[in-house]
């Protein structure tokens, strides 16, 4: 983004240096300059429009009827058919009710009881040292003698059983079982006798068109109104240097105080736009705003840089439905970047206090 150019030239020498830069020419010390994009520049002409054409309105003459008496049929003749059904007789049917088959015994495995000698302890030998009971000595080692004992293995008796034969299954024979059922069938098949049956004749009055309709045709003449249209005079498009007031290239506080949580504008909002920033962007045609939205430190980082994007885009979206250019705009969340004061996360401050860095600003740019 460019930045704007602030001018305070002391020298009118430098102008030349301006004129070759691109920058203002003869700028005047003090002042400040915006690069603007020159409007096209446009004229009213008025023309006719035709808003209905001329065409045509018809309308129509019923036709007239007159009554006459005819014979019709009002059935037909035709045929009925009377149906005979079939006669049935019963008859016995065999049939198998349990097939044959087979089933199986199981006989459990059997065993016999028995005992099983396992060493839980190996036989073995250590030396061990003894005294005699009556030691002449009053020092015990020298009554101490030193003999290799051997300790026998030792068992244990485990009662177990033995299989004497293992489990079997045996075939238990099913036997079939036999019954019969009854059954219908036919002894005489179903039969259809034919009837006819005549046709039947009224007599009934209707109508016939005694002189058909017709159409009566008129015209009726075009309409017109006149519009006022805008024709292009000079395409604008052009790169120049406009003085503009100083303050207005630094950021400006909108007195808009956004509801909690919340990037709507409300209509004392949208007042306070329609006030400033919609005359001051056509009152310095070409030119460019920064719209820059911050929050107080409260919350997070991520939180209030989302939050203040938003609420510097719904500014931007009022201003394009109000018929700014959106390439006149540039919106901008901080979030709690730009604090005006220390109240930063962990510091206690009061709600005034806060109250200063939730802002919403404006600036004058330079066109790109």
């Amino acid at each position: 983004m460019k930045k704007l150019l602030f001018i305070a030239i002391a020298m009118l020498g430098l102008s030349t240096y301006a004129q070759v830069d691109g920058l203002p020419q003869n700028p005047e010390p003090g002042k400040c300059y915006v690069k603007c994009t020159t409007p096209d520049e446009f004229k009213t002409e008025t023309v006719k429009i035709e808003v209905r054409p001329a065409h045509k309105v018809l309308k129509t003459v019923p036709a007239k009827y007159k009554w006459i008496t005819e014979k019709v049929m009002i059935q037909e003749a035709s045929k009925k058919y009377i149906y005979h059904p079939a006669t049935y007789k019963k008859v016995k049917v065999p049939y198998v009710k349990k097939e044959a088959g087979k089933n199986y015994k199981v006989i459990p495995a059997a065993f016999t009881n028995d005992t099983e000698e396992v060493e839980v302890f190996p036989k073995t030998a250590n030396w061990e040292y003894s005294s005699y009971k009556n030691c002449a000595s009053d020092n015990p080692d020298d009554c101490k003698t030193l003999c290799y004992v051997e300790k026998p293995a030792q068992y244990k008796t485990v009662p177990v059983k033995k299989l004497v034969h293992d489990a079997k299954a045996e075939e238990v024979p099913i036997p079939e079982k036999k019954d019969f059922y009854y059954k219908k069938v036919i002894d005489q098949p179903a039969r259809v006798e034919e009837v006819e049956i005549p046709a039947k004749y009224a007599t009934i009055k209707r109508q016939v068109i005694d002189e058909p309709a017709k159409v009566i045709e008129e015209t009726v003449p075009a309409e017109y109104v006149e519009v006022k249209k805008q024709v292009l005079v000079k395409k604008g498009g052009v790169t120049v240097w406009k003085e503009i007031d100083c303050g207005l290239v630094k950021p400006n506080k909108l007195n808009i105080h956004w509801p909690l949580d919340s990037a709507k504008l409300t209509a004392k909002a949208k007042s306070e736009i329609d006030r400033v920033l919609i005359p001051l962007l056509k009152n310095n045609p070409g030119a460019r705003i920064e719209l820059s939205s911050h929050t107080d430190s409260r919350g997070s980082k991520a939180y209030n840089k989302r939050l203040s994007q938003m609420r510097a885009d719904a500014i931007k979206s009022y201003l394009i439905s109000k018929g700014i250019s959106p390439s006149r705009i540039v919106s901008i969340g901080y979030g709690e970047e730009r604090l005006l004061n220390n109240c930063s996360d962990g510091v206690p401050c009061t709600e005034a206090q806060h109250q200063v860095n939730r802002r919403t600003e404006y600036r004058i740019i330079n066109a790109q």
